[in-house]
């Protein structure tokens, strides 16, 4: 994973699990992850993230996320690397030249845009939904094969 998704993946987590309504809370959580940045590139970030600001239960504003599942805030908050290190794939089965791979509860589209980004040949697309993903296979592929093509990028 490249270091700037690796970066907004961390600040999902940050603002998923804990309350913080300031860049320099959010800066001082991803220093703990190990990331260093300026508070200019958080800024960006948080612009391509379209964070918000909203009123928490006790009326403290706090980030929030878009409407986004997998980034649902926990009662229990883990650590960002905790969470990054917590792969979500389930299982994968197939039938014909379809796919099926089962999923955490909203990690589905991460994976899948992870799949479609890798541009593996015997892939033509996938479809995900919030914890299965589809994925539409060429004719004629070995589904060992493909499963070890894209081992690297779900994690089994």
């Amino acid at each position: 994973m490249k270091t700037k998704d690796r970066r907004l993946e961390a600040i999902k987590m940050i603002i998923s699990g804990k309350e913080v309504g300031s860049q320099e809370e959010v800066l001082n959580e991803l220093r703990k992850e190990g990331f260093t940045l300026t508070q200019a590139t958080l800024s960006r970030d948080l612009k391509q993230l379209k964070v918000a600001k909203a009123a928490s239960m006790n009326g403290k504003y706090v980030y929030v996320l878009p409407n986004e599942t997998m980034y649902r805030r926990s009662h229990k908050p883990l650590s960002a690397g905790e969470m990054l290190s917590n792969p979500g794939f389930l299982s994968i089965n197939f039938s014909g030249n379809l796919g099926v791979i089962k999923t955490r509860p909203g990690y589905a589209s991460s994976i899948a845009y992870n799949i479609d980004n890798s541009n593996v040949p015997e892939i033509l697309g996938t479809i995900a939904g919030d914890d299965t993903i589809i994925i539409v296979l060429r004719e004629g592929v070995d589904h060992n094969a493909l499963i070890d093509g894209i081992n690297d990028i779900v994690d089994f």
